[in-house]
């Protein structure tokens, strides 16, 4: 098949489906190309690189639905499934909530976005081994503590996407992205066991990734503040949230603000649109439109435009996260992040404040520095949260050793309300970031 007749595939099949009886359908294309070495000690582990295709589609006979997908585009394949998905579709219950999405907001232009490299098109195997066994070299040779590795992974992705449906809806874009990580193991004399810790870098296009010396210094700096970690006894004390880590408060966050998660009645924010949920210095957005953002797209699985969204304002809950099912369910609008099943992200963050990472450490008399969770531990019905952890213990706003074998628990709610400073070091590195925050009081359990 062609790459002009591939193309024509979604556009194609929304067609035959309503000439075969749909009253709605939607088609989506993805074609996708990935490379990927993974290097250690200097040697190859893993390279890989892999181009697939595949096509889903959604109809609609009344308000009864079927899904389909395939990776096999022949038209015969097609025509097949969605004879098939129209006879599922008229055995499905009905549901008045089901449809495809009403959407009056132009979509924006893919060029302002940013989000393909073509300089990414010129990066084969050898340059992603290279880069993978440079950053690993560089870092193995900084400090005779730290001189073991999990290994280097440097990837790249370049894809299609491009969707069509029975209203209209006609779009597509390219997007690019890359990352490089590196994991190092430490041990100084006094550590019976090996630390563990890593930093990567990730980016839409060449140019903004870091460089490979840069993540091996970062990485080396986190495993050897890391060396020499003691316990602590278990007390109540005001934690502060790097950024890496306060990004994943914002992933645990998401989840409760899920237009899906809230009809289904599985989050603790589920009856508190419009009431105070955090600490007025608290400002949650969803950007779709942020330039090269990670998860910036001109429209969600649906054919919604993306937006930016401002889900808590100055501690206020304004609104949820919807697709277009969940919006109808909740009597809101989507929000441009309809993802077929549920909601996905865009770009999630918690703005930043106007403190000083180095201030907020000043500020705590006697706590804790959280530079790594680990486990599950979050209750979104509850809100209930505890993760294992390790970190830095702050005495008179300095660091005094690192702590390890602790649990941090408390209620997100609870954690919402009690942050007491937002740094000004937001870094928009992933689709879920965060500055520096300090939380009043969790509490902290060691021996």
């Amino acid at each position: 098949m062609s790459a002009e007749d591939i193309g024509a595939v979604a556009e194609k099949l929304v067609r035959k489906a309503c000439g075969l009886g749909a009253d709605e359908s939607e088609a989506w294309l993805t074609e996708s190309t990935q490379l990927s070495a993974r290097v250690r000690f200097g040697q190859v582990e893993t390279l890989t690189e892999a181009t697939t295709r595949a096509l889903s589609f959604r109809i609609l006979v009344g308000t009864r639905t079927a899904r389909g997908s395939s990776s096999d585009l022949s038209w015969d394949t097609l025509e097949s499934l969605t004879r098939s998905a129209i006879e599922r579709a008229r055995l499905a219950s009905e549901d008045p909530y089901a449809g495809l999405p009403e959407d009056p907001l132009p979509v924006p232009p893919v060029e302002g976005l940013a989000l393909y490299d073509p300089a990414l098109e010129r990066i084969g195997p050898r340059e992603a081994i290279d880069c993978a066994r440079e950053t690993e070299r560089i870092g193995l040779a900084l400090d005779p503590r730290v001189k073991n590795s999990s290994g280097a992974t440097f990837r790249v992705n370049r894809g299609v996407v491009k969707g069509a449906n029975s209203k209209g809806f006609q779009g597509s874009y390219r997007a690019s992205g890359a990352s490089l990580t590196l994991e190092l193991l430490g041990r100084s004399d006094s550590d019976a066991g090996q630390v563990t810790d890593f930093w990567y870098t990730t980016a839409r296009s060449w140019d903004r990734l870091e460089s490979p010396e840069s993540v091996a210094r970062k990485t080396v700096a986190r495993v050897r503040r890391q060396l020499g970690a003691r316990k602590v006894e278990t007390q109540e004390v005001p934690v502060v949230f790097e950024p890496l880590m306060a990004a994943e408060l914002l992933s645990d966050l998401f989840g409760a603000v899920c237009g899906e998660a809230v009809y289904l009645k599985r989050s603790f924010l589920q009856d508190a649109r419009g009431q105070q949920v955090a600490s007025e210095r608290v400002t949650v957005v969803d950007d779709g439109l942020l330039r090269g953002g990670l998860g910036t797209r001109p429209f969600d699985r649906e054919g919604v435009a993306s937006r930016r969204t401002v889900v808590i304002r100055k501690g206020f809950l304004e609104t949820f996260l919807c697709g277009s099912y969940s919006a109808r369910k909740l009597g809101l609008p989507p929000t441009g992040n309809g993802a077929g099943h549920g909601e996905v992200p865009s770009n999630f963050y918690l703005e930043q404040g106007d403190t000083s990472a180095e201030a907020i450490v000043k500020s705590v008399e006697r706590g804790l520095y959280v530079t790594r969770l680990l486990g599950q531990g979050v209750n979104l019905v509850t809100g209930d949260y505890s993760r294992g952890a390790f970190g830095l213990w702050l005495e008179r706003g300095e660091f005094a050793h690192p702590v390890h074998e602790i649990t941090i628990s408390g209620n997100l709610r609870q954690m919402l309300a009690g942050v007491e400073l937002v740094g000004n070091d937001l870094d928009l590195r992933d689709q879920f970031a965060a500055p520096t925050i300090k939380i009043a009081s969790l509490m902290v359990a060691g021996t």
